[in-house]
């Protein structure tokens, strides 16, 4: 069954991250939250979608977060709430994540099915990683088993292996086994960001050399730099550079505009090579 990430034919994905409040069921949440998140939820995915952006990843900002794959009834529905008004705004054709961190794979899958959302973000699918929230360990027998039993399928993973969450080794071949065995576990791309320009790129075409696999950068691209940090992958998710350089901050329209017309200038580029 078809997701987001396959058959891209050169087209490279511009996907920007949404960052939320503290959500239901977290330490920090504050009454008003939601109403708050909502609003900006919808009017950064519009934003991207006016601007040419393929599409957004909707993420929880809680500050605490569990270590296991599971997490608080209503921090779940929270989510599911937002991600759904999200959708009715922006309509079909917008690609639309959601991702309760740090590694809440199967409560993403049940949000994004419940809100019509195209794909989620895993951390750790396979291979376990350190955090500051304790060990994030992989269990990919149970989100596979859950993702068929509520009909998922359709559902993209992205599976980060070397980045901001998951601290994957980068050698080549660790790179390639990492990138193979979640590909075999069900995840639809694969997830690698280095801030080092030669290191990112020796990321990415590890991954490629190890089979036909969409790549998608997991940050560290701006205007300025998207169309080289670009080249070799099929797409990128962008959090800072959108928001103007203020984490967390709202989208920035003409940031996005400068950054997909830069993007849609590599594919063309390419296309004639």
């Amino acid at each position: 069954m078809a997701t987001c990430f396959d058959n891209l034919n050169g087209k490279k994905l511009v996907l920007g991250l949404v960052h939320l409040l503290p959500m239901l069921g977290t330490p920090l949440y504050e009454n008003g939250n939601l109403d708050k998140m909502t609003k900006k939820a919808i009017e950064d995915c519009l934003t991207l979608k006016k601007n040419g952006a393929d599409g957004g990843l909707v993420q929880t900002v809680d500050v605490y977060y569990p270590s296991t794959d599971d997490t608080d009834y209503a921090r779940v529905a929270g989510l599911a709430a937002v991600v759904a008004r999200v959708r009715d705004a922006v309509g079909d054709g917008f690609i639309l994540g959601a991702q309760i961190m740090w590694n809440c794979i199967t409560p993403s899958l049940a949000v994004c099915k419940a809100a019509g959302a195209d794909f989620t973000r895993c951390t750790a699918l396979a291979g376990n990683t350190e955090s500051m929230y304790g060990t994030i360990e992989a269990q990919p027998l149970k989100v596979a088993e859950y993702r068929k039993k509520i009909e998922a399928m359709d559902i993209g993973m992205l599976a980060e292996i070397s980045g901001y969450h998951h601290k994957g080794e980068v050698d080549a071949e660790t790179i390639q086994g990492l990138a193979q065995t979640n590909m075999r576990l069900g995840a639809n791309a694969i997830e690698v960001v280095d801030r080092d320009f030669a290191k990112n790129e020796h990321l990415v075409k590890s991954v490629k050399a190890a089979g036909k696999i969409p790549v998608i950068l997991g940050g560290g691209t701006n205007v300025e730099n998207c169309k080289d940090r670009l080249r070799y992958c099929d797409g990128a998710l962008v959090g800072v550079a959108f928001e103007g350089g203020k984490w967390g901050g709202s989208i920035v329209g003409s940031i996005v505009f400068d950054y997909v017309k830069r993007v849609r200038e590599l594919e063309a580029e390419q296309a004639k090579a």
